[in-house]
């Protein structure tokens, strides 16, 4: 999320400490349909974080899984690409629209230090991909009663 509010005032209530994305003045603009790294290229990822594990959620409609990369680079920076490429063109083909976003895209998330890198689980349906990255289990200060004298 930005620490800077959006050109059209729509204010981010939360901060988060670990993305490595920087604020986008153009972010929510139109991009033209002629732009080879248009929507996709803007890949919309969520992040939550619930008691058991962080989880990512991204929409990329239209691509297969072989076309998705979920890695982790320097110890705890999760990276999620792909690339989608554009339809071959027949040359008897007349296109009348050309809106469907192709190129490719690259995000990455500073992971804390939380979370269980070897434990890591990727899936996709119905054009989501969802990464599920385990925490570790917060282990409870162990409170010992001190007896007091006199």
């Amino acid at each position: 999320m930005s620490l800077i509010p959006s050109v059209f005032g729509r204010r981010s209530s939360v901060v988060d400490p670990f993305s490595l994305d920087l604020w986008d003045p153009f972010r929510d603009l139109p991009v033209s349909s002629s732009d080879e790294t248009s929507q996709l290229a803007a890949t919309r990822i969520d992040w939550k974080e619930t008691p058991e594990a962080h989880v990512f959620k991204a929409d990329v409609p239209g691509l297969k899984k072989e076309e998705v990369k979920v890695e982790v680079e320097e110890g705890n920076v999760l990276q999620i690409s792909g690339e989608r490429t554009r339809e071959k063109e027949e040359k008897n083909d007349t296109w009348h629209r050309l809106e469907r976003s192709s190129g490719k895209f690259l995000r990455r998330f500073r992971l804390p230090e939380n979370a269980k890198m070897d434990q890591i689980k990727a899936s996709m349906e119905n054009g989501v991909l969802t990464v599920t990255v385990p925490k570790e289990e917060v282990k409870k200060p162990e409170v010992k009663a001190i007896e007091i004298s006199g």
